[in-house]
């Protein structure tokens, strides 16, 4: 790395380091516009060398190892490879439902410290990749700057999510109000060195990267966790369609798949697609139902300052209470009944089941693409059967940003605890001029009568 540092005269995060004079040269005054001359060559040449190269350049990535567990190889030995394949992932998948039940009940906390341990996890695989292929290119410093700018930018969005939900929390800590307050700045300033150290260090190749860091994992994961504010069932109806059309998708098209859908993903069929499609939005509507019931799953997750824990309870909205529904005249006959009952969040989670099995597949898609431009097969080899990580939850990202889009669009309305979180951070003539405009509001409402004293 020392090396590498001097050939592209990269500065180390303590300071600058010079290219190591040429033999000849002397280290003094004399020679610094030469040296300069030189130092500029080397640029010249450094990425004349990235240009010229091709694909064929880039060394091939080293296939994973099977970490397949060595009882269930022995107990599948005596199956083809192609059940073999059927039988892992299909225990795997139902360990991670498991242990993903067990976190659920853990509660909200444990659910968003999943969320940022699967974006970690989803960083490193990726960033692995692209260290195996960007080594050749002797570029220094490419992981430090790729992990110090997830952190900048984990930093930004988490320190927002502490600003909003959490006020009250950090009106009584002093050391977490400059934090806050110069919460922006801070960010801007973190996002400063890593532009000046990228650019001396001459990562072109690393903005990209960043760049796919930013978009599809902390921006995104980030909304997973603002879904979760709202209310746990928005986060568990829409992950688990995606996991119920990944399965129900394989199942069809192991059993009966025989047309390609897509050639980004060879092994994808129209009989999985379609499969997956119509048992998603089944499953959808059910899960809905069966959430929507409890208090737990439905009422927003929030922060109380004085047991200083979260608590999901509430009064659920008429989103969560059943409701009447005439039926069309077609299915009064079929069905025998004028009306059914439904609760108004089962036919928002068709809304969410149809893009889950219809529009989240691309984000596999995608995936598949990066994938095949790396020439490798899967993300990393976390989980036997099924790839790693990301190749898990490449899909669960596009499906984030679009709850996230649906509820603010659709749904969300004003918060009154978030509004009482900000009024009480105030200061006391600021808050007593809120009440007094309240007041004349209520009263000129009728609310209140003008002789009432609050």
């Amino acid at each position: 790395m020392w090396e590498l540092r001097h050939r592209g005269g990269c500065p180390s995060p303590g300071g600058a380091v010079a290219p190591p004079p040429r033999e000849g040269e002397a280290a003094g005054g004399d020679h610094e516009t030469e040296s300069t001359s030189d130092k500029e060559t080397d640029i010249d040449d450094r990425y004349g060398d990235l240009d010229s190269r091709t694909d064929s350049d880039i060394p091939d990535i080293p296939p994973s190892s099977d970490r397949t567990p060595e009882i269930l190889k022995r107990a599948l030995s005596g199956l083809s490879s192609r059940w073999k394949n059927w039988w892992i992932r299909g225990i795997l998948t139902l360990t991670m439902i498991s242990l993903f039940f067990l976190v659920i009940y853990m509660g909200s906390f444990m659910l968003m410290l999943l969320v940022l341990g699967i974006q970690v996890k989803c960083f490193h695989e990726i960033i692995t990749i692209g260290y195996r292929v960007y080594r050749s290119y002797d570029l220094p410093w490419f992981r430090t700057l790729s992990w110090y700018f997830l952190l900048c930018v984990n930093y930004f969005f988490y320190g927002e999510t502490v600003a909003d939900y959490f006020a009250t929390f950090v009106q009584r800590e002093e050391q977490l109000q400059f934090l806050i307050r110069y919460h922006r700045f801070i960010s801007f300033a973190l996002y400063l060195k890593f532009v000046f150290q990228n650019g001396s260090c001459f990562l072109g190749f690393a903005d990209g990267l960043c760049s796919l860091i930013v978009i599809l994992l902390v921006t995104q994961s980030h909304l997973v966790i603002q879904n979760l504010f709202e209310g746990m069932i928005w986060f568990l109806v829409p992950i688990s369609s995606v996991i119920c059309n990944d399965i129900t998708a394989y199942l069809f098209g192991f059993f009966f798949g025989r047309t390609p859908l897509i050639k980004l993903s060879p092994k994808k069929t129209w009989e999985g697609f379609i499969g997956g499609f119509f048992s998603t939005v089944v499953f959808g509507f059910i899960a809905a139902y069966v959430l929507s019931k409890y208090q737990y799953f439905v009422c927003p997750v929030e922060y109380r300052s004085d047991i200083n824990s979260f608590v999901t309870e509430c009064e659920p909205s008429e989103l969560f209470q059943l409701q009447s529904y005439s039926l069309p005249t077609s299915l009064k006959a079929v069905l025998r009944q004028e009306a059914v009952s439904l609760y108004p969040f089962q036919i928002h989670s068709i809304a969410l089941s149809t893009f889950a099995s219809l529009i989240g597949p691309f984000g596999g898609f995608f995936a598949s693409g990066f994938k095949r431009a790396f020439k490798i097969k899967d993300f990393a080899n976390t989980i036997p059967g099924h790839g790693g990580i990301m190749d898990r939850f490449d899909c669960q990202y596009l499906m984030a940003t679009f709850v996230h889009v649906y509820i603010t669009s659709f749904i969300r309305g004003p918060n009154p605890s978030k509004v009482l979180q900000q009024l009480l951070v105030l200061q006391p003539e600021q808050q007593l001029n809120i009440y007094k405009t309240l007041k004349i509001h209520l009263i000129e409402k009728g609310i209140l009568q003008p002789t009432l004293k609050v």
